[in-house]
């Protein structure tokens, strides 16, 4: 791997940091193999098809000229998932308004959608009892999903974006770091469509 690895979109995707590494594990093959990816250093990549029934690495999948239909779908499943993470989040933020530099967008490479904005705004602006600028991510969601979370504490209607697809998120640590990467995740898939 000649690329440095962007931690931040690693931890977005699922990957947890285990001393100087960072694992990633997901069942595959309906739940008889489990893949584990581990990034070390930032630019080493390591993987394993562990096989369960025996507790074992499965190496088929990665022997070249190793043939059959098994070996393939386990194969395919791999590279699969190793694309993904290589795709997922693959965006940079974008600063598109010279009058407010801290205010940015993300869009997917595939189809130049927005599936988040950060922006600073003035608090009273989204409900806030407060003139005070605060830090808002503004999030897609479904038209269903929307009212729901919306009538939680720290969810609101979003700023600046169509209030039946999107809503914003105060970025104050009221919503954990996990919560938030989940809902980007729902947000980067909604806006494919």
């Amino acid at each position: 791997m000649n690329k440095k690895a962007n931690i931040q979109k690693l931890k977005q995707f699922g990957f947890r940091k285990n001393k100087d590494k960072y694992i990633y594990s997901t069942d595959i093959m309906e739940g008889d193999f489990t893949l584990n990816i581990e990034i070390i250093n930032e630019n080493e990549i390591k993987t394993e098809v562990i096989e369960k029934a025996f507790n074992e690495p499965y190496t088929l999948h990665l022997v070249e000229g190793a043939e059959g239909t098994f070996v393939g779908q386990i194969r395919e499943e791999y590279e699969k998932i190793l694309k993904e993470i290589k795709e997922k989040y693959d965006s940079d933020a974008e600063y598109l308004w010279p009058k407010f530099p801290r205010n940015a967008v993300c869009r997917r490479n595939d189809n130049e959608k927005w599936y988040f904005a950060i922006l600073s705004v003035q608090g009273s602006k989204i409900g806030l009892k407060t003139d005070n600028i605060v830090e808002l991510i503004d999030l897609r969601a479904t038209v269903d999903d929307v009212p729901k979370l919306i009538s939680q504490p720290n969810f609101y209607p979003a700023y600046h974006m169509n209030k039946k697809h999107w809503f914003t998120i105060v970025l104050d640590g009221s919503v954990s770091i996990e919560e938030i990467y989940k809902y980007i995740d729902i947000s980067y898939t909604l806006a494919k469509k």
